[in-house]
């Protein structure tokens, strides 16, 4: 039943006005509007809620993810934006930040003004 129904993704915030500003102005979102309770964005057809609560308690996973390629040229790009990407110390990152996975695929990291755990991936 829902495997034809579009996604709706959800991420939790405590300040609109800096979601807006990272997720529109650092990683590119089309902003569609501020209803009180979330800001939304599309991303590339998929409504993303920063939903707004008075406190954030990240998980310490990824909640987000973006699919790219070439990976180095979407971390470079992020990077210039003023994106940090995050270097973990307990499985090996290049200069970049991004691993690479026994299979292959290769995964950075990094972080909304809330901490939560985003990422950009791309897979073989």
């Amino acid at each position: 039943m829902l495997g034809s129904a579009r996604i709706i993704a959800f991420v939790p915030i405590t300040d609109g006005a800096k979601a807006r500003e990272f997720y529109e102005g650092k990683l590119g979102l089309s902003f569609v509007q501020d209803d009180g309770f979330a800001v939304v964005f599309d991303a590339n057809g998929i409504r993303l809620r920063a939903v707004k609560m008075k406190e954030v308690k990240p998980p310490h996973f990824t909640i987000l993810g973006w699919e790219v390629k070439p990976i180095e040229k979407a971390v470079t790009s992020l990077r210039d934006r003023g994106v940090h990407f995050e270097t973990f110390g307990f499985f090996k990152q290049d200069e970049l930040g991004i691993w690479t996975a026994p299979s292959g695929d290769k995964v950075a990291w990094f972080k909304d003004p809330d901490g939560n755990i985003l990422s950009v991936s791309e897979h073989v």
